[in-house]
């Protein structure tokens, strides 16, 4: 199973898959992250941005044809009401919300009677996904085909294998013409998004990016595209809660082949960690005390550390809150100046039932490089 298939999967295992306007989220949530993913990331050509669009498009087709119930053969005459049904089977989509992927699929039902005649069946309709934001100005792509083009119109069942043939044929050409405009359609919209028919001036214009945060649901594309977070700055008027001191060490964990020490400079103390060679992480225990106070609130993790000198690395940050869930795993770029690395979590209304930890790996890369922690804290916002 490749990656892109695994995530969206999981994702459906966190819901109601067998109801499609939840599917249709998770698919919505995988194409807005693949395009978070390819606009911070500048080196992506039009032509790969195509090339992951369409995959993560195959798969969605490939996920949901499984979720499809099976329809008996259809009689020889095919009456207005019967294609108005077929092409009433596709999700109605508002035109200025993001397409839902479908798939049409006829085929000989149970318990019908046996035949030589050959079995009707309908073309795929694979509309396209898109993302939540559009570019201002961008005109809309409909990728939604009409039942009286042809691409969802059933054929009615002829023992003549060559008069078969030859109503066959216009379908096929029609359904690769769709998709062949489906594509033009698609590289003209990424072109857009990443500014290929902007100048240099219009670009410069664009306000600052944002400071990058973490959401619950993280889904992270596959082909490079999961660069590591940056780190943001906190607000200091916050009421903080310690999770962590290097005055009180007592409550970190290190594996066998892991370093916890605690020690001091003009900085102020830290703990310096360094994972071992099997990548181990360094557990810091998150008190059942403070977990009760978070119990039902969205919460914002403040991580302050910095790099060991001259050896700037990426960490990651894994959670376990126990009957409250997890923060997903999260990855920095962690640099030689003391900084703050921030992640929110939305804890659901129960009692935690036991205390939870923050597991931080020094070097995501195994390079044995150690990183600086100064404080772990959490607050909770108004």
């Amino acid at each position: 199973m490749d990656a892109i298939e695994k995530a969206i999967r999981n994702a459906l295992d966190k819901g109601n898959a067998e109801d499609r306007a939840f599917r249709e989220r998770v698919y919505r949530s995988a194409f807005a992250a693949l395009d978070r993913a390819l606009q911070a990331n500048p080196g992506v050509t039009v032509e790969v941005a195509i090339k992951r669009r369409k995959a993560i498009q195959a798969k969605i087709t490939e996920i949901e044809s499984e979720y499809l119930p099976a329809v008996p053969g259809v009689a020889p005459q095919i009456d207005a009401p019967a294609v108005e049904a077929a092409a009433g089977a596709a999700p109605a989509v508002d035109e200025a919300g993001p397409r839902a992927s479908s798939l049409a699929v006829t085929v000989d039902g149970p318990g019908q009677p046996a035949s030589d005649a050959p079995r009707s069946r309908v073309l795929p309709v694979v509309p396209d996904i898109m993302p939540d934001a559009a570019l201002p100005g961008a005109p809309a792509i409909d990728m939604s085909v009409p039942a009286s083009s042809g691409a969802a119109t059933e054929v009615a069942p002829d023992r003549d294998e060559r008069r078969i043939r030859g109503r066959r044929l216009p379908l096929t050409a029609i359904f690769f013409t769709v998709t062949l405009l489906a594509a033009i359609g698609i590289g003209l919209y990424f072109a857009m998004q990443t500014g290929v028919f902007k100048t240099a001036a219009e670009l410069n214009t664009a306000p600052p990016e944002a400071p990058p945060t973490v959401e619950d649901d993280d889904f992270t594309p596959a082909d490079g595209a999961n660069a590591p977070a940056k780190p943001g700055a906190a607000d200091q008027s916050r009421d903080w809660i310690d999770v962590f001191s290097p005055t009180d060490p007592t409550h970190v964990a290190a594996p066998s082949d892991a370093k916890a020490e605690v020690m001091k400079d003009d900085s102020g103390p830290f703990l310096r960690i360094q994972s071992g060679a099997s990548g181990s992480a360094i557990a810091f225990d998150v008190g059942q005390g403070v977990l009760e106070k978070l119990a039902g609130k969205h919460a914002v993790f403040d991580i302050i550390a910095r790099a060991e000198d001259g050896k700037d690395t990426q960490i990651s940050v894994d959670c376990n809150f126990g009957e409250l869930g997890d923060c997903g795993r999260k990855r920095y770029a962690v640099g030689q100046q003391k900084n703050e690395f921030l992640f929110d979590v939305k804890f659901p209304d129960k009692h935690p039932g036991s205390a939870g930890t923050i597991a931080i790996n020094s070097d995501f890369d195994k390079q044995g490089k150690a990183v600086d922690v100064y404080e772990i804290r959490v607050s909770v916002e108004p």
